[in-house]
This record gives C-alpha cells, sequence and structure tokens, in this order.
C-alpha cells in the first residue's frame, strides 16, 4: 500500500510565557479527517529564542489509489 502526506503549517503567537496558535488546530484536524486524511504527528522544530518554536506542522497521511 502506497501513502500520501500532507503537511499544514500552524503559526504560533508568542507572549511572554507562552505561545499560542493563531489557527485552532483542533479543527484543522477534524476538517482533514472529513477528507480522508488520518492525523500522524505534531512537529514543532525549535526555531526561536528560548528553544521555542515559531511554529509547527501538522502531518497527516492516507492511502492512494
Amino acid at each position: 500500500m502506497k501513502y500520501e502526506y500532507k503537511f499544514e503549517k500552524v503559526d504560533l503567537k508568542s507572549g511572554l510565557i507562552e505561545a499560542k496558535p493563531k489557527q485552532e488546530y483542533h479543527d484543522i484536524i477534524d476538517q482533514h479527517a472529513q477528507d480522508g486524511w488520518r492525523f500522524v504527528q505534531i512537529f514543532a522544530p525549535s526555531t526561536i529564542s528560548y528553544g521555542r518554536a515559531s511554529y509547527f506542522e501538522l502531518i497527516f497521511e492516507r492511502a492512494t489509489v
């Protein structure tokens, strides 16, 4: 079986103590599930000061026909 993958970038807005997603990631996951994608993982690279990520990526997969 072969799979295709999709990556959805979600930017974070940084505050002094925490960073919050600019989009509601639960809604993004639900929408992709309705379109046949399976949520696989959240990937958050350390890209700004103090080891915080400035974004994360939602990774989805689905079987190809």
